[in-house]
């Protein structure tokens, strides 16, 4: 989403709210000048893309014994 100075201003509230779900760019006479961002975005990606990782029938000290079998 990217949004005016302005509009970040009289609504700052409104876009802290947003920015915890998805970037906030903000621009100043068109131009991108700032990025809101969630610091912990890149955590909650890393976790998703695990999710269904290990198969459902597999606890998780046979996939941990698994795994260092191979090392």
């Amino acid at each position: 989403m990217s949004v005016t100075t302005t509009e970040l201003k009289e609504n700052l509230e409104k876009y802290l709210l947003l920015s915890e779900t998805e970037d906030v760019l903000i621009t100043q006479n068109g131009i991108v000048i700032a990025k809101l961002t969630n610091p912990n975005q890149d955590r909650v990606d890393i976790a998703r893309s695990l999710f269904g990782v290990l198969p459902a029938d597999i606890t998780l000290e046979e996939a941990r014994s698994e795994r260092l079998e191979k090392l």
